[in-house]
């Protein structure tokens, strides 16, 4: 600000708050209302201020990193959630490491050097196929750093996390169908033994029993969250004799590349089949048709999961360990009532 540099007194000033809220705010933003923490954050940009992070560094005895651990960085899903990751870690001076846990060679060896608290500050989790036996110890049998997962969790282990509220994710897509008179709904689903994929499984056959409707081993697909399996799904549909009308697909990259299979072979969406996806990633509503999918918030998930874990590096008790985030369905243009219940209409 006018040519000097900027302090926490003008952080306080800008932002309405004191300066004891402001340092609260950057060190710590799980335990400040997010109004407030949004108005700090966006003093923070106007004012310029930055933290000397080498002295702050050597004198907390940190390494002014997190480390994010995902599955899969090439998957679009991952960009907005890391994004929000990002925005909340980078005023409070940490920086933010991106790796892969399945990739490459040698991908356990790297996913244990990272389980070490010499390398980081944090873990922010995105796989929960890592053996648990990992998450007991770091390398060299050290104490893992500060830990929460994100998205995907593993069950019956303590560790605190954020992710949807995926089964009702689920619930939505099938009541969605059902209200266009769909009563032949197949599943196209996750990776076997992924929790997403069993918490989406679940919402599924749960949603279809409370509908009436049955459900049909032949109409449930296999996947893995990719185009390709997508794609391959939708020759399975073309073999069937007795097809679903409609789709839920636990993805929208499976979505994705169900539709666009289809309709090289001649099939169209949604007058022949729909089709419903999961995720809302960036790509759903500019494919043709643009994508009826169950909306993640993922922008959110990565601020809290951000600020759920500098709370924990603070040493701060958890107002709540689990923090699961609501859906919703955006409905657009891959989905109509079937055609028999459209002739039917037309006819009366």
């Amino acid at each position: 600000m006018n040519r000097r540099t900027a302090t926490i007194q003008d952080v306080a000033r800008v932002a309405g708050v004191s300066t004891a809220t402001v340092s609260r705010a950057l060190s710590t933003p799980g335990v400040v209302a997010e109004t407030t923490r949004k108005a700090v954050f966006a003093a923070v940009r106007e004012t310029g201020y930055t933290v000397n992070q080498a002295a702050r560094n050597l004198r907390q005895r940190r390494t002014g990193s997190v480390v994010a651990l995902v599955p899969n960085i090439a998957n679009p899903f991952f960009s907005r959630i890391l994004s929000g990751v990002a925005a909340t870690l980078s005023p409070a001076g940490y920086s933010l490491l991106i790796a892969d846990t399945q990739s490459g060679p040698e991908a356990e060896a790297r996913l244990m050097g990272y389980l070490d608290d010499r390398r980081a500050d944090g873990l922010i989790l995105f796989d929960g196929s890592v053996p648990r036996a990992h998450l007991a110890r770091g390398l060299s049998a050290r104490p893992l750093p500060p830990l929460v997962f994100a998205c995907e969790w593993i069950g019956g282990l303590d560790v605190p996390g954020v992710r949807i509220d995926n089964a009702e994710g689920a619930r939505l897509a099938v009541a969605h169908l059902a209200g266009l008179g769909h009563t032949r709904i197949g599943h196209l689903a996750g990776p076997p033994g992924n929790v997403l994929s069993i918490s989406r499984a679940a919402g599924f056959a749960e949603a279809l029993k409370a509908h009436g409707m049955e459900k049909r081993e032949e109409w449930t697909f296999d996947g893995d969250f990719t185009l390709d399996s997508g794609a391959f799904a939708a020759q399975r549909w073309l073999e069937l004799g007795d097809r679903p009308t409609a789709v839920f697909c636990a993805s929208d990259e499976m979505a994705c590349g169900f539709v666009g299979a289809l309709q090289r072979h001649g099939v169209r969406v949604p007058e022949d089949v729909s089709v419903v996806g999961f995720d809302n990633i960036e790509i759903a509503g500019h494919v043709s048709p643009p994508l009826t999918t169950v909306r993640q918030p993922r922008t959110e998930l990565g601020e809290r999961a951000a600020a759920q874990l500098m709370s924990l590096m603070a040493g701060k008790t958890l107002e709540a360990r689990e923090v699961v985030l609501p859906v919703e369905l955006v409905e657009r243009e891959s989905t109509a009532p079937p055609a028999s219940h459209a002739a039917g209409d037309a006819a009366s």
